[in-house]
């Protein structure tokens, strides 16, 4: 099995722990809230958000995906990181094995962060996994971000 990896960041001028909070710690009551057009419910299926913790997302109806679950491998609040892995979903994945994230919030000089994100594509022997093929899915992750970012400047009480 090899592992294709890939990197993107964004800024933001939100406050990076506002941003872990929102997207991380508590994105099961917020994103389905600010974005159900795409995400119907987020659920732990086992556990509340620890390590070990399995999260399903159900999506929308009208999409390809129906729902998908992570495992949350580690937290880090103090940090302001989070590794995860993609480990199910309702459509079987031709080339791919599993997928594993881990998302970093730091500060930038402005008082706002840079999120930083690496995908570890584990792919099927013989496969070659090329951006192009994982370009939607990470054109949603941005998305979804963007939406968390907009709301968070919108209301800047919120996870403060």
């Amino acid at each position: 099995m090899a592992v294709t990896c890939f990197t993107q960041e964004f800024t933001t001028p939100v406050a990076p722990s506002r941003m872990f909070k929102a997207l991380i710690l508590d994105s099961h009551n917020l994103i389905p809230r600010i974005a159900p057009q795409g995400i119907k419910s987020i659920e732990f299926v086992e556990g509340d958000g620890a390590a070990g913790s399995i999260k399903q997302t159900n999506f929308a109806d009208g999409g390809h995906l129906k729902w998908l679950k992570h495992r949350i491998n580690a937290v880090d609040a103090e940090k302001l990181v989070c590794n995860y892995t993609l480990i199910e979903s309702d459509i079987a994945f031709d080339k791919i094995e599993s997928v594993v994230y881990e998302v970093k919030f730091e500060a930038s000089s402005d008082g706002g962060c840079v999120c930083k994100m690496t995908s570890e594509y584990h792919v099927k022997a013989g496969v070659q996994l090329k951006e192009e093929d994982i370009k939607q899915g990470k054109d949603k992750a941005m998305g979804l971000y963007k939406v968390v970012e907009e709301y968070l400047v919108a209301n800047p009480e919120a996870y403060a």
